[in-house]
C-alpha cells in the first residue's frame, strides 16, 4: 500500500500516446451496450481458424513433458531450421539457422525488444508515418527520440529519403520499414529495398524490416524479402511471423533472419526478459512452415474475395479507394465535407459507428500523415462486408 507516495509511471510509460486498438475495443464495447449491431472491420486479426493440421501437432507436442520444461531464449534449432528452408524456397534467401535465424514471442515482441537493444536514452529512430504504432511506441518507450518519416500518397505511400533532412538523418540509429504495409497496403520491389541499402550505408543505419503479410498476396503479385537484395544482410534484419499467414495470431510465435550481429542484440534483450516461445508451439510452427501450404492460399483465395466485395462496396458508396495486392487492408480517403474537422479521420469514423454501426480504425491513429484516411480490413465475412457496404451507401456524407 502506498499510503504516503502516489503511484509513479516511468517516463517512457507516460510518454505513450493511448494504443489505438484498445481505444477502438473500448468504443465497440459502449456502441455494443446501446444494443447496435457492430460490423467490425477495424483490428488486423484473422478471424479464420488455424489450419487443422497444425492445431493437431499442437496438441500432440504439448503433451510431451520436454515441452513443459523452459525453452531455449533463441528457439528451436529444428524450427530455426525450419525457418530458414521456408526462406530459402519461398524467397530464395539463404540464412543460417545457428545465428542468423532468431525465435521470437510473435514479432512485436521482437519489434519492441529491438528498440531497447540499439536505443540509448536520447539516441533517434526514424519510423514511417502512418505506421503500426509499435514502431514509435517502443522507441518512446526505450526513452529515445522517434523522427517521423513520412509515407505520401504522391509517393505511393513509400517514404521519399531525398526529402528526409539530412541531420535528421545522421542522427538516427535505426530505421524501421514495413512492405507490404500496414496501414496503406502499399507494395514494394527490389528498387526501393536497394534504395532503402544504400540510405543505411550512408547513415549507418540499422534496418528493422517488418514483414507479417508477405504471404497474403493477390492478383499473381509476389512479395520480395528485403533480404533478397545484395547488402540487405549488411545493414538490417527481417521481421515475420505465423500469425497471418497460418492464423496464428494468438499462438504468439514469430522470428527475425538476417544480420548475426543484430540479432546477437535483440537476443540479450531477451535473455534478460523473457524465457522464450513455448516449445509446443514451436513444434506447430515447424509444421506449419514445412507441411502443406495449400492452406495458405486458400486463405488467400478468401481475402482476395472478400477484397473485393468490400471494394465494391465502398466505390458505390462514393468512397475513393484502391484494390491492393497486399495484407487484408483497404486505406480509405475520407470523403470531402470533413475538411473543417479537427480530425477528419476521426469524425468520419465516428459517423460510421453511431449511423452505420461500422468500426473501422481511423488514420491519425497511426501518425499524423495518416489523417484524412481510414483502414477497413476485411477480416470478416463476406456477407457482413457487404452488409457494410450497404449500409454506408445509405449514409449521407
Amino acid at each position: 500500500m502506498l499510503a504516503k507516495r502516489a503511484v509513479q509511471y516511468a517516463k517512457g510509460i507516460r510518454a505513450l500516446p493511448p494504443y489505438l486498438f484498445a481505444e477502438i475495443d473500448l468504443r465497440k464495447e459502449r456502441a455494443r451496450k446501446k444494443g447496435v449491431d457492430i460490423i467490425d472491420v477495424s483490428i488486423g486479426d484473422p478471424d479464420l481458424p488455424t489450419p487443422p493440421h497444425i492445431v493437431e501437432a499442437l496438441y500432440h507436442a504439448a503433451k510431451d513433458p520436454e515441452n513443459q520444461r523452459y525453452p531455449s531464449y533463441e528457439g528451436m534449432l529444428a524450427f530455426r531450421e525450419a525457418v530458414a528452408a521456408w526462406y530459402q524456397r519461398t524467397k530464395q534467401v539463404t540464412v543460417s539457422p545457428e545465428d542468423e535465424v532468431l525465435t521470437l514471442i510473435g514479432s512485436k515482441e521482437g519489434l519492441a525488444h529491438a528498440a531497447f537493444a540499439f536505443l540509448e536514452p536520447g539516441d533517434h529512430a526514424l519510423v514511417p508515418d502512418p505506421a503500426y504504432p509499435v514502431y514509435h511506441n517502443a522507441t518512446i518507450m526505450a526513452n529515445a527520440v522517434p523522427h517521423a518519416v513520412p509515407l505520401p500518397e504522391d509517393h505511393d505511400f513509400k517514404p521519399d529519403f531525398d526529402r528526409l533532412d539530412k541531420n535528421v538523418a545522421r542522427q538516427a540509429k535505426i530505421l524501421f520499414l514495413n512492405y507490404p504495409n500496414n496501414p496503406t497496403a502499399a507494395i514494394a520491389d527490389e528498387a526501393f529495398f536497394k534504395a532503402v541499402i544504400d540510405f543505411a550505408q550512408d547513415n549507418e543505419l540499422i534496418v528493422l524490416f517488418d514483414n507479417p503479410y508477405s504471404e497474403l498476396i493477390f492478383d499473381g503479385y509476389e512479395s520480395p524479402s528485403f533480404l533478397a537484395v545484395k547488402g540487405a544482410k549488411e545493414v538490417g534484419i527481417e521481421f515475420n511471423s505465423l500469425s497471418k499467414t497460418y492464423n496464428m495470431t494468438g499462438w504468439r510465435i514469430g522470428y527475425a533472419v538476417g544480420n548475426a550481429d543484430i540479432l546477437k542484440g535483440i537476443r540479450m534483450v531477451k535473455t534478460n526478459i523473457d524465457s522464450g516461445a513455448f516449445q509446443a508451439v514451436q513444434e506447430a510452427g515447424i509444421v506449419a512452415l514445412s507441411g502443406p501450404q495449400d492452406c495458405v492460399s486458400q486463405n488467400v483465395a478468401i481475402y482476395q474475395r472478400r477484397r473485393d466485395i468490400l471494394v465494391e462496396g465502398l466505390r458505390a458508396a462514393g468512397l475513393d479507394v484502391e484494390k491492393p495486392h497486399a495484407t487484408f487492408y483497404l486505406w480509405v480517403k475520407v470523403p470531402r465535407g470533413f475538411e473543417t474537422a479537427a480530425s477528419p479521420s476521426i469524425e468520419f469514423s465516428m459517423i460510421l459507428l453511431e449511423q452505420a454501426g461500422i468500426v473501422v480504425t481511423p488514420g491519425v491513429g497511426f501518425g499524423k500523415h495518416g489523417e484524412g484516411f481510414v483502414r477497413f480490413t476485411f477480416c470478416n465475412s463476406g456477407e457482413r462486408l457487404a452488409e457494410a457496404g450497404a449500409r454506408i451507401q445509405k449514409l449521407n456524407f
